[in-house]
């Protein structure tokens, strides 16, 4: 069977991913991106993470510079700010949170600001404030900063008594610092002037007209002012009624975005932003938390010991268990912008379908985020999207359906027991456990015939998995009715899954997994014992499943197993790096999946899933799967991709001979082939069959078309096999071939 590449990358077929709608709905379960709580509370958005992370890392210059973003007057600010941040530190859960004031405080203390760059450019337009008060001092340091000429008509004699009304309880040590605030400032102040009188003779002078509350009131007594900060239309008045320090600054701050907006002829209630303290949905996991005490900010070093304290809240539970989001250093959020992107609106080159097919599709996201947000779906919608619109190479599918398309073919078997025209059950131990573990797969199914009533039935194939997360619907959906069918001829039996995955994928029949069944019949007398301690691995194809993951468990201890569950089990436990086909995808993100897996333990791993218990022996870890124990087999020691054809075929030439009786006969190949030890890990590598090199072979002996490379002797051939043309490097034996080497490209050679 050859399955069909895309035509043309030039030709466009669109199908929209998603609608603008379910396209945020997704987005907006990820909160990685909303504010730490602390950050939430500050109604003047002081990015208090930030701030910490500075001092903890001795640059107050950085910590005082993200202070005076917020505010003109960072002295006035932090000495009398009512810090509601404190209290909604993450930290108060455990004990003591961080003192957040008093790192203020050290970063206007110690750091120092930078020197003014360049000369910004003054706007036409003038500001004047009439009066004096806290909220109209931070709104005259927030109009200059905004680039206006400002100019305060107060009663103050000069700037002493100016700061002294303005902060009445301000320390003495603090009014110096911000009096030389106030000649950075570039602020004209009329002392000695009767606010209420000037305004009259004055304000026709300005653009943008200002008062204190007081002011207000006493020009206009029938204002009533209710709001922190008003915009007077009638009387082109801007003013404000705060209280505290961080309402001034608060209220100074949004007034003078009002005055920009008027100034540039804007309704100033429109377009203003969320402002204010907010409701955060951040999540931050405490767990390994410990307590700790707060430490008085009142030199360097300690500030720098509070604020490293911090624990710098974030959301960062699925990418601290995902081995695919850790490669790529992208949240959910920002992966699904991206892969919609390249689905729905990139014309050209499709950059993230290397990322889409990368995922394994094993859900381990969808239960780690606190939302569940679910990149699985998303990635397998998309590869379906492309798969419709020929977006999608089949390229780094390909030897994985073709390998399906051998199981549900070749190597498949379906027949009732001997001595059964239909049975109450039929056997499916799924194909990666036919290509692994072919004398557990036998032994299993030869004892649930001898054991259960009813007769059971056995089929060899795969499920469909492999054309479901290759995103082949079409090909999936043939597959299902191949399925259903041969189970519809044995009766429609109940299947008895020797894999998770099998056993999600069948569940549209009635079905059980083998360790449901043997807890029930009891395990056979020769299954094997031991006393080891192992570490259990869960398949991701169980994640869900907890009547599944505790019977593996009960299993594994009445063998005598001690058993130890890591980090990451049960239904977070991480995909082994088959799932997905990310193997065959992306080996780079496939080896760090593995590698996730194992890093929970240093002891022999039990699995019960077949493609699990390869990949961990794969990389040298001891082991094993739960059905060689309870047979006492063992499966294949990481058999390569040929092996593991010849596996799934001789098992069923096997059974075909010794349980059904039925005569199988051998294929000669007319010639004997050898390999050096470079060729089969060549070939392995490489996704390159033996049959392909036979095939190869066999087309040379029909052709004679070979060349010979004069540098190395050998003789090279090729054909072209479906998509791909292979190569084959060889010396010739006394009675046929020894292969040197072997590779294929996905190319056309066409004769001149």
């Amino acid at each position: 069977m050859i399955i069909e590449e895309r035509q043309s990358t030039h030709v466009y077929r669109q199908k929209r991913l998603f609608t603008k709608e379910e396209l945020e709905a997704r987005e907006s379960l990820c909160v990685h991106e909303q504010p730490a709580y602390c950050n939430a509370a500050c109604p003047l958005k002081l990015d208090t993470k930030a701030l910490t992370a500075a001092i903890a890392a001795g640059d107050f210059n950085k910590a005082l510079a993200l202070y005076e973003k917020i505010t003109p007057f960072p002295h006035i600010l932090s000495a009398g700010c009512e810090a509601p941040c404190e209290g909604r530190c993450k930290l108060c859960s455990l004990g003591e949170g961080i003192a957040i004031r008093e790192l203020e405080a050290a970063a206007v203390s110690y750091g120092e600001s930078p020197r003014k760059r360049g000369l910004l450019r003054k706007k036409t337009k003038k500001a004047v404030i009439f009066g004096l008060d806290l909220f109209s001092l931070f709104l005259a340091g927030e109009l200059a900063k905004k680039m206006y000429p400002v100019t305060v008509y107060c009663a103050e004699s000069d700037q002493d008594s100016l700061i002294r009304a303005a902060v009445p309880n301000l320390p003495a040590r603090v009014q110096e610092t911000v009096a030389a605030d106030l000649k950075k400032i570039d602020i004209q102040f009329e002392y000695s002037a009767d606010p209420v009188a000037s305004y009259t003779g004055a304000a026709k002078k300005y653009d943008l007209i200002c008062a204190s509350y007081e002011v207000a009131k006493a020009l206009y007594p029938g204002l009533e002012i209710d709001e922190a900060v008003m915009v007077c239309r009638e009387h082109n008045l801007i003013t404000g009624k705060t209280e505290g320090v961080l309402g001034a600054a608060f209220g100074a701050k949004k007034a003078a975005l009002s005055a920009d907006r008027l100034a540039q002829k804007l309704d100033p209630s429109n377009t203003r932003g969320e402002e204010g303290s907010v409701e955060t949905r951040l999540y931050t996991n405490l767990d390994g938390v410990e307590p700790s005490s707060r430490i008085p900010c009142d030199s360097r070093d300690n500030a720098i010991a509070e604020a490293s304290r911090c624990i710098q809240c974030k959301c960062d539970e699925c990418i601290k268990g995902c081995a695919y989001l850790q490669h790529y250093n992208k949240f959910p959020r920002i992966l699904t912008r991206e892969i919609y992107n390249n689905v729905s609106i990139i014309m050209g080159d499709h950059m993230m379908n290397k990322p889409i097919n990368a995922c394994s599709l094993c859900g381990q996201c969808s239960v780690l985020c606190p939302n569940g947000y679910d990149m699985a779906e998303i990635c397998k919608l998309a590869r379906e999207n492309m798969v419709y619109t020929g977006k999608m190479s089949l390229a780094p599918h390909e030897f994985a359906l073709m390998d399906m398309v051998f199981s549900n073919d070749e190597a498949f078997l379906c027949r009732p027991q001997p001595g059964f025209d239909n049975c109450k059950y039929v056997f499916f131990p799924g194909c990666q456990a036919t290509a692994i573990a072919p004398a557990t797969v036998r032994a299993a199914y030869l004892d649930l015939c001898s054991r259960l009533e009813g007769g059971v039935a056995l089929m060899l194939g795969c499920c469909g998995a492999i054309c479901d997360w290759a995103g082949r619907y079409e090909m999936y959906e043939d597959t299902v009715k191949f399925l259903d069918e041969k189970l519809e001829s044995l009766g429609n039996p109940t299947v008895i899954a020797g894999c998770p995955t099998c056993k999600k994928q069948l569940s549209r029949h009635k079905t059980l997994g083998i360790w449901e069944v043997l807890e029930n019949i009891g395990l056979p007398e020769k299954a094997k014992r031991t006393d080891k301690p192992i570490a259990i691995h869960d398949a991701c194809g169980a994640r869900g499943d907890s009547a599944t993951q505790d019977s593996i468990r009960r299993i594994a201890e009445s063998l005598g197993c001690v058993v130890e569950d890591t980090p990451y089990s049960g239904d977070k436990s991480p995909c082994c790096g088959y799932g997905g086909l990310t193997q065959f995808t992306n080996r780079e993100v496939a080896k760090k999946m593995t590698d996730k897996c194992l890093e929970r333990s240093e002891l022999p791993y039990l699995s019960y899933c077949m493609a699990c218990r390869d990949r961990f022996a794969r990389e040298g870890r001891e082991s094993m799967h739960l059905l060689e124990l309870v047979y006492g087999t063992s499966a294949d020691h990481c058999p390569d991709i040929s092996a593991k054809r010849y596996n799934r075929l001789g098992l069923k030439n096997e059974l075909l001979e010794k349980v059904w009786n039925e005569e199988v006969n051998a294929v000669e190949l007319g010639f004997t082939l050898e390999y050096t030890p470079e060729a089969e890990l060549m070939m392995d590598d490489r996704m390159i069959l033996k049959t392909d090199v036979i095939r190869v072979l066999q087309n040379l002996r029909q052709t004679g078309e070979a060349i010979l490379d004069e540098e190395t002797g050998l003789t090279v051939t090729r054909a072209r096999l479906g998509n791909v043309t292979f190569w084959v490097k060889f010396t010739e034996t006394e009675t046929g071939y020894l292969v040197h080497r072997a590779y294929s490209h996905r190319m056309t050679i066409q004769p001149r």
